[in-house]
């Protein structure tokens, strides 16, 4: 998993929560660096899953909230980070409709050995999108909490709807959107 991702968790971390409870979160998660990322390095996905599991420790907030409220964080970072990306997308179905095969291509030329989930859709019509998340990696409630940064992020009315379909080797989730009219 590449560093920036763990770097932007340990941001999020000191600013909703302090630096006493990062400082607390990194030695209790006995990582094998001691919490040194670089955002340009490659780190195994287990250390951000001991960090969140301390952090859960330490705040009393379940896991599965504090990844998808990362996930929210990050979007709007990659927002800020990298506004090429948004250039021309005007709403969340979109943008959610390129990252296979614009997003996801246009990360691996900043970091090729980076190790993407893949996303496949279903198109319902111009108000329902659905998502069909893949990844080695348990992480389908940052996925969740990435989507709906975006949805956030372009302010329109979407509800998700998430189903796990298929967990171990293979996790696979469907997230269906549906945009409210009024």
């Amino acid at each position: 998993m590449k560093g920036v991702v763990f770097t932007e968790f340990l941001e999020m971390v000191e600013n909703r929560f302090g630096l006493e409870t990062l400082d607390q979160i990194i030695t209790q998660a006995r990582l094998d660096n001691d919490g040194a990322y670089t955002s340009v390095g490659t780190y195994e996905h287990q250390e951000l899953v001991k960090l969140v599991a301390a952090l859960s420790g330490t705040t009393g907030v379940a896991a599965p909230d504090l990844i998808k409220a990362f996930g929210e964080h990050l979007f709007e970072r990659f927002a800020l980070g990298y506004p090429q990306l948004f250039q021309g997308v005007t709403s969340a179905f979109d943008f959610l409709r390129c990252i296979e095969h614009y997003i996801h291509v246009e990360v691996r030329k900043l970091y090729p050995d980076a190790e993407l989930p893949s996303f496949a859709y279903e198109d319902h019509g111009p108000d329902s999108l659905v998502m069909i998340y893949q990844s080695r990696r348990p992480f389908a409630d940052l996925a969740e909490g990435l989507i709906l940064g975006c949805v956030a992020h372009y302010g329109e009315p979407i509800d998700v709807r998430r189903e796990d379909l298929e967990s171990g080797a293979n996790n696979r989730s469907r997230f269906t959107l549906v945009r409210r009219r009024p």
